[in-house]
């Protein structure tokens, strides 16, 4: 089976412009993205999907492989589609990870990788458990609701389940919770398949992309990680970094 790793990287952004170029102690944002990946023993290889030359002309510069892409792309999922038709048309599986986690662990890209040694997955992704209340209460970090089978049911930012006639203090001590750590990996013919897909009610109710495949009727197999996902989204986010450097 031939896995490769897409990493979608933008220049543009709201609350962060040119973040992939950003310095983080020495080496590019998107530079530590790529080096984490390549260590990866499930890849057979990445590349990086941009649409700015800017980003390109780095990666070539620190010896990484790129291909541009549509400027128009709503989304990774899309963006990560059109790479993998640049880049190996022959890919049975295509990882999608995040260009803006510095110091993503390659055990988690093996991990979302290893669910396709089942033919039937279609898309995989991780999650791990909840064990503060503040993840539990915050409305910025996407919950999850599996099945027995380790398949995602639900993804909300509202904090599901609703445990009826327990206090809030008491969930966690209750209940397992899950949050969604945002890698996703997809059959390549699934992934054609769902960026065809248009834009979803619940998809638009949460703005979570991936409840446009639940509805649908992908299923989205889940493993559970003990790694923590640090992504920056602004400036300020640098600051989490340190403990990493």
């Amino acid at each position: 089976m031939k896995i490769i790793g897409i990493i979608p990287a933008r220049y543009a952004s709201t609350r962060f412009p040119a973040k992939p170029l950003i310095d983080i102690g020495g080496k590019s944002m998107i530079q530590r993205v790529y080096v984490q990946a390549k260590k990866s023993k499930s890849l057979a290889d990445v590349v990086v999907a941009t649409d700015d030359e800017r980003i390109a002309s780095h990666v070539k510069k620190f010896g990484g492989n790129v291909v541009m892409t549509s400027e128009n792309h709503q989304s990774g999922t899309d963006r990560c589609y059109e790479a993998i038709q640049q880049f190996s048309k022959d890919a049975d599986v295509v990882v999608n990870i995040q260009g803006d986690e510095p110091f993503i662990r390659p055990e988690q890209i093996d991990l979302v990788a290893s669910c396709f040694s089942s033919p039937n997955v279609q898309i995989a992704t991780l999650v791990k458990k909840i064990t503060t209340d503040e993840e539990l209460f915050n409305v910025n970090i996407p919950k999850v609701v599996l099945n027995k089978h380790k398949e995602a049911i639900l993804f909300s930012r509202q904090t599901i389940p609703y445990l009826r006639g327990k206090e809030q203090k008491e969930w966690l001590k209750s209940y397992t919770f899950y949050k969604h750590i945002g890698i996703y990996a997809y059959q390549t013919q699934v992934l054609k398949e769902i960026t065809a897909l248009k834009p979803s009610g619940l998809e638009l109710a949460e703005s979570l992309e991936q409840l446009r495949w639940l509805e649908n009727g992908y299923k989205i197999n889940v493993e559970v990680t003990d790694f923590e996902s640090v992504a920056v989204d602004t400036p300020e986010d640098l600051k989490k970094l340190t403990k990493f450097l």
